[in-house]
């Protein structure tokens, strides 16, 4: 009985009924079902059970991510760009897997057949090789969808679409030792030309709609220059200019034998063999034991703020999934959207409506703020510092409000990235007497906070001094006693 059980498993991952004895019971069953078989057919079909591939659809999900991270210290060495694995199955869309077929054409790249490239398909099809991968498809699966779409509209090679597995694991907040960031890792010297910015609000690498558009136009543009693709890709890794001067120097206009001579570093020499080897996999999961699963490509859209929101709100009163848009949207530093409203939201096609008719309303407050007034010894840095929120963006929410000129009792309006306690002010200690015989002339601009702090006294000690109040006006000219310097 226990012989039969592999291949009683066999009938039942297949879609046959699972029988519990040997062929004679086997036959009975058929027999019931309308089916005269003897038992040399049934014998057959049990061979051609255990010779089937595996189901398309896979019952149990991939093995959690503790697994995998525990096979790499025995298993194998982690893949040159290790990322902490979900625990959850990978996703592979329906037309990934429809489009396997495509790699029945010649490839515009080439290398498949290279050693190198097939000892890395021998490493990713390892069982922690695939755990790697199993992962990954599963962060890549909101913006594979995107990706493949612009690589079609622009006629480039469909091994692109596997580029962030090498470079970030599709971890759209990843960040290198060297401070590449993103999905395609760019560096802060050589985004400028792809309409990405880093300000106080948000780092656009980490836009997966901009950081897509601007790597595939730098591998265009590295192709124009260098006629091959290898070669732009090798650039992408390397830098154009650093690829340049090599092929100057030894007189070689070929990536392979540029690898092969060691006349390129070892990171940029592996990097064409790791992206085909992890293209053809993926382009062939079946026939390496990885799941598919069935599902509807992710389509985006985008949708001018025209105004500063809080990502929470709009979600909120859109009735859209928070954590959906806020992960769309990962190059903010906080929830909320810069003040110019020149922002372009990416939201899901199914929720591009109700999130545009939301960011329209006029009767609805899209951020939060904390409200806090000035007190003695304040400043905006030290507010900043609470609040979690730069100087700048204290007096962008506060319009004339500069770091010398705050007033004691003015209110600030301060945006609400974090859940914070309100600020209790500074501690300032009593000063101790001053002889208060000089005279101070007040300047345009000058305030009594100001001219306190100028001569080291607390403002309310000078107001008290001058017989006036903390919210008193100063009139240029108006002579104040102070203390002598």
């Amino acid at each position: 009985m226990a012989k039969n059980f592999k291949f009683f498993n066999l009938f039942k991952l297949n879609g046959f009924p699972a029988p519990r004895c040997g062929t004679r019971r086997i036959t009975t069953v058929f027999g019931k079902a309308g089916l005269d078989l003897d038992k040399k057919t049934v014998l057959a079909v049990f061979l051609a059970a255990l010779f089937l591939p595996p189901p398309l659809f896979a019952d149990d999900p991939p093995p959690p991510a503790e697994a995998a991270e525990a096979v790499y210290a025995v298993d194998m060495d982690p893949p040159v760009f290790p990322r902490p694995l979900r625990g959850k199955p990978s996703v592979i869309p329906e037309r990934l897997v429809k489009d396997s077929a495509d790699l029945t054409t010649p490839s515009l790249i080439g290398g498949l057949e290279k050693p190198a490239t097939q000892s890395y398909i021998a490493r990713y099809t390892t069982r922690s090789g695939k755990l790697w991968l199993n992962g990954i498809m599963a962060n890549a699966q909101p913006y594979l969808a995107f990706i493949r779409r612009e690589i079609e509209a622009q006629n480039l090679p469909m091994e692109l679409l596997y580029l962030p597995v090498i470079e970030s694991g599709f971890v759209n907040k990843a960040k290198s030792s060297a401070g590449a960031v993103g999905l395609w890792q760019f560096m802060r010297n050589s985004m400028g030309p792809f309409d990405m910015k880093i300000t106080d609000w948000m780092d656009e690498r980490m836009d997966f709609w901009k950081s897509t558009t601007g790597a595939l136009r730098k591998l265009q543009e590295n192709y124009r220059i260098l006629g091959d693709w290898a070669l732009a890709l090798a650039a992408y890794n390397m830098g154009l200019g650093g690829l340049q001067r090599v092929i100057k120097q030894t007189g070689v206009k070929d990536y392979w034998r540029l690898s092969e001579q060691n006349h390129i570093r070892t990171e940029t020499s592996v990097y064409m063999p790791k992206l085909m080897a992890v293209s053809y996999i993926l382009t062939h999961l079946r026939q390496f034991g990885l799941p598919v699963i069935w599902t509807k490509d992710a389509q985006w859209m985008r949708i001018k703020a025209g105004k500063t929101v809080d990502l929470r709100l709009v979600a909120e009163y859109a009735g859209v999934d928070e954590k959906i848009l806020i992960n769309a949207n990962q190059e903010l530093f906080y929830t909320v959207t810069p003040p110019d409203g020149n922002y372009y939201l990416k939201v899901r096609a199914e929720d591009a409506d109700k999130i545009a008719a939301t960011l329209e309303r006029s009767d609805a407050i899209m951020i939060k703020y904390h409200i806090y007034t000035v007190k003695s010894g304040d400043t905006l840095s030290a507010l900043a510092r609470h609040y979690g929120v730069t100087i700048a963006q204290i007096m962008e929410h506060n319009r004339g409000v500069q770091p010398k000129t705050l007033q004691i009792g003015m209110k600030l309006v301060i945006p609400a990235f974090k859940d914070v306690a309100p600020y209790k002010g500074a501690i300032v200690d009593d000063p101790p007497p001053t002889d208060f015989t000089g005279i101070h002339v007040v300047q345009r601009g000058e305030t009594l906070w100001s001219i306190a702090r100028a001569y080291g006294v607390r403002p309310e000690t000078l107001a008290v001094v001058n017989n006036m109040d903390l919210q008193d006006t100063l009139s240029i000219g108006k002579r104040l006693k102070a203390p002598i310097k």
